[in-house]
């Protein structure tokens, strides 16, 4: 209650007391069916949407909050992961520096999604959500003084329907019910216009939040997928170096390492394995450029492609009109086929980034 003295007289603090003992008198008499209560049921109708209305606002933004915070909690996880991957990477291992930039991407891709979220989805929910505490708390004052109204329009019956015709009071009685109905009236419109206005608003907001929320999702992912790819062709990178020092350190023999600048090297640098495929006219198909090998399995989804198997080796071939070449697509022939029937009838073409020169 408030203090005497801080803007409340006494006779104010009367009159409020009054009021809340006549409310509390009429509701009694309407609850033992006493007293008639002013009713409208499509009005109550659109109190009860706005009800569900307010309490789907609310979860949604609950629920879009903790995803957000998910999203700060991954993004946290995913830089610690990221930044500990930089300070492992030795400067002389290939794509130092492509992984410092990846890692600096990488972060932004996330602070860039975050924000977006926040200002695109979840601002304009929580200014559609501002609305409510307003709407409700003028729904409580409408109950207010419509119990107001329904007390002096009771207490105006009561006085005219009494023995004793006392005009003063029957002038003052019509005289409270005019002010208490005006006062109803004039809120209840303002509910009804604007209630179902608010209601038709939710299906645009809810539009909007989700639209944004997919349109960022399919961004993100998409920028991410990119920045994975490109870490995952830097590992594949890294492990053929790996290999390369493995293999070139294995291939130096004590032997050789102890002969003299004579034959021995001249037979090692001129044998080749009996099947391989060399630079001689007669070895290569015609129009031969170069050299892969398969790193992944590809099947065939057409009749000119090849079918191809992890390991596999291919001779890449020029095409024979430059028009025929598609962005990342190779044409060539299978160097186990090429060996054992040099015969370059069933080339096909197969896509580049399933291989690797050689």
């Amino acid at each position: 209650m408030a203090e005497i003295g801080k803007g409340v007289t006494a006779g104010k603090l009367a009159i409020n007391v009054q009021k809340k003992f006549t409310r509390a008198q009429e509701k009694v008499l309407q609850k033992l069916g006493k007293a008639d209560e002013t009713r409208d049921a499509a009005f109550e109708e659109t109190v009860g949407s706005f009800n569900k209305q307010m309490v789907e606002g609310a979860k949604l933004q609950k629920d879009l909050k903790a995803y957000l915070l998910a999203v700060k909690t991954m993004h946290d996880a995913s830089r610690r992961l990221q930044e500990c991957l930089a300070e492992m990477y030795d400067p002389e291992w290939f794509g130092k520096e492509e992984v410092d930039s990846m890692v600096e991407d990488t972060d932004a891709n996330w602070t860039d999604y975050y924000e977006k979220l926040t200002d695109e989805s979840l601002l304009s929910l929580d200014t559609y959500l501002s609305q409510f505490p307003d709407i409700k708390a003028r729904l409580a004052k409408r109950e207010r003084k419509m119990v107001d109204f329904d007390s002096a329009r009771h207490h105006f019956a009561s006085i005219q329907k009494g023995k004793k015709k006392d005009e003063a009071k029957i002038a003052k009685a019509e005289e409270e019910l005019g002010r208490a109905q005006k006062v109803f009236e004039e809120l209840n419109v303002e509910l009804q216009d604007e209630l179902p206005v608010l209601w038709d608003s939710r299906v645009g907001v809810y539009v909007n939040t989700f639209q944004n929320l997919a349109s960022n999702q399919e961004k993100f992912h998409r920028d991410m997928g990119k920045l994975s790819q490109n870490l995952n062709d830097v590992m594949t990178k890294l492990d053929e170096q790996r290999l390369d020092k493995k293999n070139g350190s294995a291939s130096v023999k004590p032997e050789e390492a102890s002969s003299s600048e004579g034959a021995n090297h001249s037979v090692a640098g001129d044998s080749q394995p009996a099947n391989a495929v060399t630079n001689g006219d007669g070895d290569l198909p015609e129009g031969f450029l170069y050299k892969v090998k398969v790193l992944h399995d590809y099947a065939a989804t057409d009749g000119d492609e090849l079918e191809l198997k992890t390991g596999d080796m291919v001779l890449v071939m020029a095409f024979d009109s430059p028009d025929e070449q598609d962005d990342g697509w190779l044409v060539g022939v299978k160097e186990s086929h090429w060996l054992q029937h040099k015969d370059i009838s069933i080339k096909g073409v197969f896509p580049e980034n399933f291989t690797q020169k050689v």
